[in-house]
């Protein structure tokens, strides 16, 4: 029956796997700290897993990035075409940012969240500094790129991939086999995140074990407002906000864009990091919803970084619910410069450690809330920020669809089709398309005009 599903059927079955063996270590106390099954199983043998297999996606973000970006670069030609692409994807990405944050605060007033409520915590937080936003523009022309992808930091990465792809435009002809090289390199990147996924759902088990058994759902109980408004918030913001604008700037298929995204949302919920999903999220935009490279390349890494509805939702909903319990009275201009701040640091911390804790903070001390009071969420931010990644990779590929759409920079016979690129999964031999294309690439060499169209016709 395994060999039968599909890969996403054996992912959501890993998942309700993992996360029923982790309730049940979390309930039945096997879990205690300094025990056996503590050290060596859930710290031991599932972390492991998971660590290797969040490693391992992590491994491939950097160079798939790079390489596809500046393929990306090259396969749109007029740089005036890439400005304005990438005007248009910022612009909708703060957009989102905005009426997500505003949900938010207009559910989390709607409820009265926090109204009433007595809770204690040991836990304590101690606010860091977010960057100025001079260093965060500063920074994003790297002094030493080899250092910049070392750390991962992916808006200098970003500008260095389109520099370089803008000076290959520049050099012209006499690049053209240099720009090939760097195709069929990316396309190998691709083949490797596909062998990945088909290790998912061990490393989904794995991740998702190991986390229930830790947080068990005692806190969500005490916490049950804060979060049940912020989980429907996340629901209202990708299933209603995002899909209208979605039909609303392209044209497509609500049902057929969800359908394609649960691997990825998956992908996002386990690992918890937007950045570790950029190789699953290109290749599903790539291979399954049509989008070109030239527009997937940017947009996909370009709002790991900075799209951060789900954080932003975060916020809006935390600073009602903390504002109710300490009694302080928010008015309309306060809320309207919680929904500016979050607007703003979603670039100003963009790929900063605990980002989501720090805008937090950056919000509280703008409107007068103690940074203390985020002590009381720590507990139950873990698992809801899985949510949150799981609405950013959806906002990220929403906004990719729309993007390219405009630009007639998709496929919209790829993207209707259920099928397109479910199949592409490597199964220890190259498949007949496949095995034709790189016979075409090494019979007649890197500079062969074969290979020219390769990456179109898949």
């Amino acid at each position: 029956m395994w060999k039968n599903l599909g890969l996403t059927g054996k992912i959501i079955v890993a998942m309700v796997l993992g996360i029923i063996l982790g309730l049940f270590i979390n309930y039945s106390g096997l879990n205690a700290e300094g025990g056996f099954v503590s050290t060596y199983i859930t710290n031991g043998f599932f972390a492991i897993i998971g660590k290797l297999f969040v490693n391992s996606l992590k491994m491939l973000v950097v160079p798939l990035v790079l390489i596809s970006l500046i393929c990306g670069v090259c396969g749109i030609g007029d740089i005036r075409l890439l400005g304005r692409i990438g005007t248009k994807t910022f612009l909708i990405y703060m957009m989102t940012t905005a009426l997500a944050i505003a949900t938010a605060i207009g559910l989390g007033i709607l409820f009265g969240i926090g109204k009433g409520m007595d809770i204690e915590t040991e836990a304590a937080f101690e606010a860091k500094s977010a960057p100025p936003l001079l260093d965060v523009f500063s920074n994003i022309i790297p002094s030493n790129p080899i250092s910049a992808m070392a750390n991962g930091d992916m808006l200098s990465i970003i500008f260095f991939a389109i520099l370089i792809g803008i000076s290959i435009l520049m050099v012209g002809k006499p690049a053209k086999g240099l720009v090939q090289s760097l195709e069929l390199i990316n396309e190998v990147i691709l083949k490797m995140v596909t062998i990945i996924m088909n290790l998912a759902p061990y490393g989904v088990f794995a991740l998702l074990t190991k986390a229930m058994a830790e947080l068990g759902l005692d806190l969500i109980w005490s916490l049950l407002g804060y979060v049940a408004v912020l989980v429907g918030s996340l629901a209202f913001h990708f299933f209603i906000t995002m899909m209208i604008v979605l039909k609303l700037f392209s044209g497509l298929s609500i049902k057929t864009f969800l359908a394609k995204m649960r691997e990825v949302q998956i992908f996002a919920f386990s690992t918890s990091s937007s950045n570790a999903t950029i190789p699953i999220t290109l290749r599903t935009v790539t291979k399954r919803m049509g989008v070109n490279n030239s527009v997937a390349s940017f947009t996909v890494p370009f709002g790991a970084t900075i799209n951060m509805d789900g954080t932003a939702i975060m916020q809006g909903t935390a600073t009602i619910f903390i504002a109710n319990i300490y009694g302080v009275d928010l008015g309309v201009t306060e809320y309207l410069t919680v929904i500016l701040m979050s607007v703003l640091a979603s670039v100003g911390t963009a790929g900063v450690p605990g980002v989501g804790l720090i805008m937090l903070s950056m919000v509280f001390a703008q409107v007068g809330l103690p940074i203390e009071g985020i002590g009381l969420i720590l507990g139950v931010d873990r698992i809801l920020d899985m949510l949150r990644t799981a609405v950013n990779v959806g906002g990220d590929a929403a906004v990719t669809a729309i993007v390219a759409k405009s630009e007639n920079k998709m496929d919209t016979a790829i993207y209707n089709d259920p099928d397109a690129g479910a199949k592409d999964v490597f199964d220890g031999h190259i498949d007949e398309d496949n095995e034709r294309e790189f016979s075409n690439v090494f019979s007649d060499g890197i500079m062969g005009s074969e290979y020219d169209d390769v990456d179109r016709r898949r």
